[in-house]
Formats: C-alpha cells, structure tokens, sequence
C-alpha cells in the first residue's frame, strides 16, 4: 500500500523533502528560546546586567524570526507536496478507472468511486500534510525539548520521561478504540453519496410520484449512520484532552514545587526553572501533536486501502503481444461460446452459442428480459471475455486484437442512452473527434435527428444539460445512434435503442441504415418484432440459448416462440415476456 501512494508523489518528492527539513529547524530554533531566557533572568535581570539583557534578547529576537521563517517555508512546500499528492492521486484513479472493464466496474458503484476521488482523497492529502509536518516536527521537538531538560537539571526532567511513557500508553489504548470506527465510517459515506447521487439523476420522478419525504427519510438514515460511526469514535478521541491536561497540570505542579525547593538551596536557578516549564509544555504539547497524527493517520488508513482498491484494480482484458491493428470486414462468427460474469460461477449466462453472420448483414435480436441478449453483443465489441469458445469478427479472434482498433470497429448503442453536457455537435464528434459540421449532419439524417436539431433555436450548437435532460428520450436515441454511424464501424449494433421512438422513425431509420450503410453489418435489439421483422435473418433468444435463426417467415414456420410473440403484437397483445 506504501508503495502504491508512494509512487504519486512524482514531481512534488523535492518539497515533500525539504517540508520536514524546515520543519525540523523551525524546532532547532524554538528550543534554543527558553535555554536563552533562562540566561536572561539569572545572568541579566537578577545581576542588574542590561546589557546582558539586550544581547542575548536579540539573539532570541533572531532565533524567533528564523525559526518562523523556517515554519512560513515549512508551511508553504507541506501545502504544494500535499496538495500536489492528492492531485496525482486524483489523477492516477481517474485514468485508471478508464482502463477498467465491465468486470471491473461491476465491482464498484458509482457513489463508492465517487467518495474515493473525493472524501477518501481529502483525508489522504490532509494526513500527509500532517505526516511531513507534525510527524517530524512533534517528534523532534519532543526529543530536543527532553535533552535541554536533562542538560539542565536530570533530576526534575525525569518527571517529564515518566509523564512521557504512561500519557504515551494510554492515548495507545485511547486511539485503539477509536480506530476500528473510523474504518466503519468510509463505507457510510458510500451510501450517503448514492443516496443523493440517485436522488438527484431520477428527481423528476421522485417528484412524479411524490415521494420527496421517503428519499429524505432514506438520506436521513444515511446520515445518521455517519453521525453514530463518529460520534462512538469520538467518545474515544475526545478523552485525550483530560488525559493530556490532568498530565500537563500535574507536571507544572511536580516541577513547581520541587523546583521551588531547589532554588531555596541554590541547586536550582529561577530562570532554569522558567525554562523547565517551558519545556514540560513543549513536550507534552508534542505528545499530544503525536496522539492527534495516529487519530488522522487511523481515519486515512481506512481511506488509503480504499484508494489502492482502485489504483490496483487492473482490468482483465488486456492487449494480445502482438495485436491485430486492423479489421479485415464485418463477419461475425461465435464457435461454441459459453460465457459467465464470474469466472468461477457455475451458472453460465450464454449456453454453447454458434453462429456465423456475414458482413452487411441486418440481423435482428429478439428476446424476453433476462434471455442475455445483451450480454450476447457485449462479446463482440470485447465488453467481457467469452468463458469458453471464440467470437470472431472479420475471421479474427477478437482477442488478437488491438482493443481501441476493435471497438472503433464495433460501434455499440447501449440500452441506457448517455449525453454528455456540450452542444449537440460536441456529443456528436465522440464518435470522430475530426467529423466536419456537414458529416455530422450527414449521419443526422440517416438517424432522423435532423428532424428536431434544426428546429431548435441554436441547432447543431444548442447546448445539452449533462446526461441529455433537455432533450427527449426519442431524441437521446437518435443522437446517440448518429454518434455511433460518425464512427463509419464495420459493425453497428442497437441494443433496444429505438424503443423510444415512435413506429414511423424507426421504420425510416432502418430503411436508412439499408440503403446508406449496406457494407455495415447491423445487430438490432428490439422487443418489437416490427423492428427486425424486415431484417436479413433474426435470433431469437431463450434463457441464454439460440432457440432460432433464420428470416420473419421461417421463424414464423418453424419457431415457436417467434410465432407466438408476433401473432400476440399484431392481434394488439404484449411484448416478448408475455
């Protein structure tokens, strides 16, 4: 794990260094103050020597200003090596979420990832700042503050070893307890971030169904599960300040008082004694800085195993040694693929599945809910790796691929349809980053988006709101599939990404694709046999299996399911599942 956040620290590794290097003199020059007043009192002030008096306060005067010089520095590079951490940090989990696989971001939700990149990042970037300063500074100060002690009087500075060592154990225990809380609270924030997260993305049907009061009721939980976490925690962390007082208080007393008895028989001088207590507060106020690191250090431990789940989650699917850079056509060929989500399940959601489909083709996919219909197509692009069998496109394992050279090749329309927040044309050129204005407009009409866009006020530079609230989902569709033809793919696949739109524009858009892109191979999903009732041949699937393969009217012949979902859909009746 060290290893792991170690390695974002790059370029900020310079400041991290000279942080505690500051730190550390800014120490240096603080204990030099108390040793220089107790020169003050006994050799100026009780001897009358003023002069005395102005020079060794301006060498104090000295040590006190580099001493806060060297805090200012100390300050200023902690603040950029941390702040710098937390971004590389940031940076490192974002580009790494990007690589992931479907399998991979099936282990984590959204709101998980979110608190990662920011709660848990936060406390990260806080408990370093903490580490290059206090943890040098608490220690160090600690340590040369107990040496001047000793080197005064050893008899009264064994108070402070004794306070030391006992204060030290109980904070141990006091922390302890607070810890396994603190690993407890990060989770609770996972299901604070959903809560809100999905409020906020489906608030218009909160609003539909009025249910405003139960998704407050449900954050009110959430909330309140963070509330009890910390406060059992802090029951424990707050006792460190009667400790840390009753220690403190107890301390100046001891000293006080049998440095009192020392100075009334002259083995002790009043200023030693100044500078004692002086140093008693320095070393205890250091314990205490000490006690403060391992309750900031228990609460980011939590939150580092949390960030290293993300920046070592390393994806399953992975370019070949010597992948393929091209795709030769748009064959398509499953031999013998059984595929799972988990490799180790024994429930397969794809059965011995075997076809072949030649490049231009229109095939249709039709299904009930749960017949893995889209787990069939994921296979194509490479979303997920078949357990067993091949998938081959353009006569290629699509293994030997190179993944980016595949999936600009295999261009997918999801079920859930997603705008970006920019302007139409700037949703569009995800499919081609270089498509000119005019090719954009180009795969509009294939589409029917031009039907709307140049009815709108701004047309093809109207901004969308992110995720494509200000538009349709008619609309969003159809944006979404002229995104997918600006990729000029071999294979285009539609996964139910007309059921939105109305029985006319799905009959145009189809009767497009036939006759503007006759060299693609198109894969439509649809629950509406009229959708692929036209195509070259049609699938139907049942519980992961090929029940089907053929035209409209051989499946209406031969297949018993086909027939019995048109005839329910064309006498007026239900979808698939019925």
């Amino acid at each position: 794990m060290i290893k792991t956040l170690a390695a974002q620290i790059k370029e900020y590794k310079k400041v991290s260094v000279m942080t505690p290097v500051f730190m550390v003199l800014e120490v240096v020059f603080e204990m030099l103050i108390p040793f220089l007043m107790a020169s003050i009192i006994d050799d100026g002030v009780e001897a009358g020597n003023m002069q005395h008096v102005y020079a060794v306060g301006a060498v104090m005067i000295a040590a006190a200003l580099c001493g806060l010089f060297c805090g200012v520095l100390g300050g200023k590079y902690g603040a950029r090596a941390s702040t710098g951490f937390a971004k590389n940090l940031r940076q490192a989990m974002f580009e790494n979420i990007q690589t992931f696989s479907f399998a991979s971001i099936d282990k984590f939700s959204t709101a998980g990832l979110i608190t990662r990149l920011t709660t848990d990042v936060t406390n990260m970037q806080m408990s370093y700042q903490m580490i290059l300063r206090i943890c040098f500074r608490a220690p160090v100060s600690m340590v040369c503050a107990m040496a001047m002690a000793f080197l005064i009087n050893a008899e009264l500075a064994g108070i402070y070893l004794v306070a030391v060592i006992l204060l030290g154990a109980v904070l141990f225990f006091i922390i302890r307890g607070a810890m396994k809380y603190f690993k407890q609270a990060f989770p609770k924030y996972d299901e604070l971030n959903a809560s809100v997260q999905e409020n906020v993305s489906a608030i218009r049907v909160v609003k539909a169904y009025v249910r405003e009061a139960h998704e407050t009721e449900k954050f009110k939980k959430a909330s309140q599960g963070i509330y009890d976490i910390f406060s059992k925690a802090e029951r424990h962390v707050v006792l460190n300040m009667p400790v840390m007082m009753f220690t403190v208080y107890g301390c100046i007393l001891l000293i006080s008082w049998l440095g009192a008895k020392q100075i009334v028989q002259d083995t002790l001088t009043t200023g030693e004694l100044m500078s004692l207590l002086t140093y008693c507060m320095n070393i205890l106020m250091s314990l205490m800085m000490v006690a403060m690191i391992f309750v900031m250090l228990s609460m980011s431990i939590a939150s580092a195993e949390r960030i290293c789940e993300v920046l070592n989650e390393k994806s399953n699917l992975t370019n070949p040694v010597d992948p393929v850079y091209e795709v030769a056509s748009g064959d398509i060929e499953f031999q013998h693929v059984r595929f799972s989500y988990h490799k180790e399940s024994s429930e397969a959601v794809l059965h011995d599945i075997n076809l072949k489909i030649k490049a231009g083709e229109t095939i249709g996919i039709i299904g009930g809910t749960g017949s893995a219909k889209t787990s069939l197509v994921n296979l194509i692009s490479r979303l997920y790796d078949v357990t067993d069998g091949r998938v081959l496109v353009g006569d290629r394992d699509v293994r030997e691929y190179d993944i980016v050279t595949l999936r600009n090749q295999v261009a997918v329309v999801l079920q859930k349809n997603v705008l970006f927040s920019g302007t139409i044309l700037d949703n569009l050129r995800w499919g081609d980053a270089d498509a000119t204005e005019e090719e954009c407009r180009r795969v509009c009409r294939l589409a029917c988006a031009d039907e709307f866009i140049e009815k709108m006020p701004e047309g093809y530079h109207t901004y969308i709101e992110q995720g494509g609230t200000n538009v349709s989902g008619g609309q969003r569709q159809r944006l979404t599939i002229a995104r997918a033809l600006l990729k000029k793919p071999k294979v285009l696949i539609l996964d139910d990404s007309t059921s939105a739109v109305d029985t006319a524009t799905d009959a145009k858009i189809r009767k497009a694709f036939a006759e503007e892109i006759p060299d693609t191979t198109k894969l439509i999903i649809a629950q509406r046999v009229a959708s692929v009732m036209n195509a070259d041949r049609i699938i139907v699937m049942d519980d992961g299996r090929v029940h089907g393969f053929g035209t409209h009217e051989e499946l209406l012949r031969d297949n018993e399911i086909y027939r019995e979902v048109y005839e329910s859909q064309t006498n007026g009746g239900g979808d698939f599942d019925e």
